[in-house]
């Protein structure tokens, strides 16, 4: 690496990742749903989780990105095919402008050189994919026999096979019916406009590094190829072209080198709102990769709900808290949307955290608001660490904890 680096300190490294983030969100002028649309473009992917202990990730992800975000807007993009799922570093949702960087991975597994889950029934995959262009839709479980019943960690080999023909590019999820996947084949998802030629080995990792960048502010090769498989010699090829033409360059902050597109440079002369709070969910672009959240940030974090249960330090589904541009408490949660109780079953500040009144009266504007997106009414508040803060903020806001 050159000696030439520019020197960021570890608060400008810290903005510039969140402004790259859009975090806090901004007002939009647009329409709601583009304004959805913009988010899923500029951050590349949203990842899908089937967990809902307080809404589900993609949903809680964009409310925090789009003020005026609806859980209607993802199918409504699909619908209009303008957002499509696949795989990023996980299952996403995916800008449908971007689809033929999906093209390098699928044409991998189908040829073999990248292995799935699942071992490929050439035949029953054939057979699985007949059915579908001849019917239309379908869902895995129009494929099921009656009768037949898999364990919890057993897949029916029809499944096996949707999800072989998904990974390959040979089907594509239409839409969700109640979260059930509704697979149908590529060509009649694709809108006729769409660029379907595979990218170079160059194009596709320039793509991977400004698509990275460009939502994420600084990032190391590590952190650009992470969890996709075969990229890292085409990435750092391209990032020794790119450095020469200065497209990206490079910046020492954290006690780390990192990449930097020059243009997100220049979001350092922007204001940064650091009163707006955000409660994030653990699958939140700005936290998926821990390493990178610890280093930038000081924040260690670990989603606990996949830890045995006397090994947990701060609960089964803890959310991280942004606020004053800093991660500074963790709230172990979950709705109650049948009594409409949003229980906080520990809210557990950082040591760091110093203005605990400004705090509470940011955390109290912002459940007003979380409230109505998870469709609860009233907060119980069980515990909090240290323990003064609960007496403190449930005397100053009472009217939160009565429906």
């Amino acid at each position: 690496m050159s000696s030439n680096k520019e020197n960021l300190s570890l608060q400008e490294a810290q903005k510039l990742v969140l402004l790259s983030q859009r975090l806090p969100a901004s007002k939009s002028v647009d329409t709601a749903r583009n304004a959805t649309l913009t988010a899923i473009e500029h951050l590349g992917y949203i990842q899908i989780d089937t967990i809902s202990v307080i809404e589900r990730a993609h949903h809680h992800t964009l409310y925090n990105r789009n003020p005026s975000y609806q859980v209607a807007h993802i199918q409504e993009l699909i619908a209009d095919k303008k957002v499509y799922e696949y795989w990023a570093h996980a299952a996403s949702f995916l800008p449908m402008v971007d689809f033929r960087f999906s093209l390098p991975r699928k044409h991998a597994i189908a040829s073999g050189k990248q292995k799935h889950w699942f071992k490929q029934d050439t035949k029953l995959m054939a057979s699985v994919m007949e059915r579908i262009k001849t019917e239309g839709p379908l869902m895995a479980k129009d494929f099921d026999k009656k009768g037949v019943k898999f364990g919890e960690w057993k897949t029916a080999p029809t499944k096996q096979a949707l999800a072989n023909l998904f990974m390959q590019g040979d089907l594509m999820i239409t839409k969700r019916a109640n979260f059930h996947k509704v697979y149908d084949v590529t060509e009649r998802v694709l809108p006729s406009t769409i660029n379907t030629t595979s990218p170079t080995e160059e194009e596709y990792g320039r793509f991977l590094i400004t698509n990275y960048l460009r939502a994420n502010g600084v990032g190391k090769l590590i952190e650009i190829t992470y969890l996709l498989k075969n990229t890292k010699t085409l990435v750092t090829e391209a990032l020794k072209k790119m450095l020469v033409h200065g497209e990206v360059v490079q910046v020492r902050a954290a006690d780390s080198d990192y990449y930097v597109l020059p243009e997100s440079l220049e979001l350092l002369n922007k204001p940064l709102a650091r009163k707006k709070l955000h409660i994030l969910s653990p699958f939140d672009n700005l936290l998926i990769q821990r390493k990178r959240t610890s280093a930038i940030f000081g924040f260690d974090y670990l989603l606990e709900c996949y830890v045995p249960q006397h090994k947990r330090k701060f609960g089964y589904f803890s959310l991280p808290i942004l606020w004053n541009a800093q991660l500074v408490a963790r709230m172990d949660s979950k709705a109650d949307r049948k009594d409409k109780v949003f229980h906080i079953h520990e809210l557990t500040l950082e040591a760091s955290l110093k203005n605990t009144e400004e705090f509470a009266a940011a955390l109290y504007k912002e459940l007003q608001f979380f409230l109505k997106f998870i469709k609860c009414t009233a907060v119980r508040l069980h515990k909090t660490s240290p323990t003064s803060f609960q007496e403190y903020f449930e005397q100053s806001y009472p009217e939160l904890f009565s429906k």
